[in-house]
């Protein structure tokens, strides 16, 4: 009897994408596009992830360090990955800030840690990427090989972050955490223009998005969607100076440089539709999306000037219009946001993986992201359940003519559920009344106001790491449910 043969794979890890064949690259990153067509997105492609390399975006000094995950069976690489160094947790869109401060807070150093991910970009998308033919021990050599660099290196954690739900099978078999956050997503349910899209949504929100498109043409100029070789520098430049006044306002520093604009012009062109806003002949706005195979990806928005729902006109709009004109089935508007409900875009699931070194700290984060993982999942029902379309309205309707009455005199309405009394959630925009088991959902969310503050259990939510015994039921902060407690 023959001894079974061992499979060797030898394992790299690169400083830099010159370091590695854009076509080597590309054979595991995008298949799909090696006859000349259009990858599933493209962020994962040798020139976007070489394109912030070469700008400057990442790099020394950025936070992001490139160590570029290779996997080689006889000399062909059959596996890679976007793997990077991080110092912070800054453009990442998956909120870990508060583990990082209550793993300090023990005594423990959570940076640097490692990341697969495409930096500064909440797109989801393959992160292991395999030559087809290799699916198998591809994936499962990547994965083991980042869990060990994490461990020969003395790093806190490894995350995985906005992966397929594959790859989400394959990280927990292999040992680790999987985590549900959510985005706003829209549909096309093969609509064959815009007016037929508002068709199928209520009356109201049929008129609330007429009205604010009338209003945002009103700004008294032209919008022009350009792509491919439309596409000039000028047009790079005016879109720069609203990326900075975006940045400045919301990261306090860009995170890509200059030159990153440049690298889109020389290399991606195609990959991008820039939606630019022209009045008196200067540009006032512009937001930036990415085209893949079925998906529109919405990434930047900056303007100079003020416009009523100018924002929601080129941001979401447009997109919408620009899908349904190319065919494709998605768009993907970015990170949070729930206004972007009543115009059409959905919630839906996105993924991450994580493995933390701490045994400990890492099973209070299995806790803490099974209780997140229920919130998430109740709340993208509630949020569906209250979307803009016809068939949800109707529900609603029946839902309000059975529900009992307000109580007048008090804030709290009846509830079905014997976890506790019920609240008006009126910064959702929500209307149905919500019980404390919804209340708890809406921790992840919100930052607990510094007044309610006590010393006590170390308790997580959305943005910070606070220490307190109790809450009051009456506040207009939800509950924070989820605790990190460990030896």
């Amino acid at each position: 009897m023959q001894p079974e043969q061992q499979i060797q794979i030898e394992v790299r890890v690169l400083a830099s994408l010159h370091d590695i064949n854009a076509a080597d690259w590309d054979s595991c990153a995008c298949p799909e596009a090696t006859d000349g067509g259009r990858p599933i997105d493209p962020f994962t492609t040798h020139r976007f992830l070489s394109a912030l390399e070469d700008s400057g975006s990442v790099g020394v000094g950025t936070g992001w360090q490139p160590q570029y995950l290779t996997a080689y069976k006889d000399g062909q690489l059959i596996g890679c990955a976007p793997l990077y160094a991080k110092l912070h947790s800054q453009g990442e869109y998956i909120f870990d800030h508060n583990w990082a401060h209550a793993y300090e807070q023990a005594g423990g150093r959570y940076y640097p840690k490692l990341q697969i991910a495409v930096p500064y970009t909440p797109a989801t998308g393959r992160r292991f990427l395999v030559r087809p033919g290799f699916e198998e021990i591809g994936q499962s050599t990547l994965v083991k090989g980042a869990v060990q660099l994490a461990w020969n290196n003395n790093v806190s954690s490894l995350h995985v972050t906005f992966c397929i739900e594959e790859e989400v099978d394959v990280g927990t078999r292999m040992g680790l955490m999987a985590r549900t956050t959510q985005q706003f997503h829209w549909r096309n349910d093969s609509y064959p223009d815009f007016h037929r899209f508002l068709d199928s949504l209520s009356s109201r929100k049929r008129k609330n998005i007429r009205k604010e498109r009338l209003r945002a043409r009103d700004f008294g100029g032209d919008i022009q969607v350009l792509t491919g070789d439309d596409l000039c520098p000028e047009h790079w430049q005016a879109f720069w100076v609203f990326y900075q006044d975006t940045g400045s306002r919301k990261w306090g520093t860009p995170y890509l440089t200059r030159n990153f604009f440049d690298q889109l012009q020389e290399r991606l062109r195609d990959d991008v539709a820039l939606i630019l806003a022209e009045r008196d002949g200067r540009y006032v706005a512009g937001a930036l999306n990415f085209i893949g195979r079925d998906t529109l990806y919405g990434r930047y928005w900056g303007c100079i000037e003020h416009h009523p729902c100018l924002h929601f006109e080129l941001c979401y709009y447009q997109a919408i219009d620009l899908a349904i004109a190319r065919g494709m089935k998605w768009v993907e508007a970015g990170a949070q946001g729930e206004h972007k409900l009543t115009r059409g875009y959905l919630p839906t699931q996105t993924h991450s993986l994580h493995w933390v070194r701490d045994p400990g700290f890492a099973d209070a984060i299995s806790r803490y992201l099974e209780a997140e993982r229920a919130a998430i999942t109740e709340e993208i029902e509630i949020l569906t359940e209250y979307g803009p379309f016809k068939k949800i309205q109707i529900e609603e309707q029946q839902w309000r003519k059975n529900w009992p009455r307000r109580n007048a005199t008090r804030r709290w309405f009846p509830c079905s559920h014997r976890a506790g009394p019920c609240w008006k959630m009126g910064a959702t925009g929500l209307k149905k009344p919500l019980c404390s088991k919804t209340l708890s959902m809406h921790s992840v969310l919100w930052p607990v106001p510094r007044s309610g503050r006590k010393s006590g259990t170390t308790i997580l939510n959305g943005s910070t790491c606070i220490r307190r015994s109790r809450f009051s039921w009456r506040r207009t902060t939800p509950v924070v449910s989820a605790c990190l407690t460990w030896n």
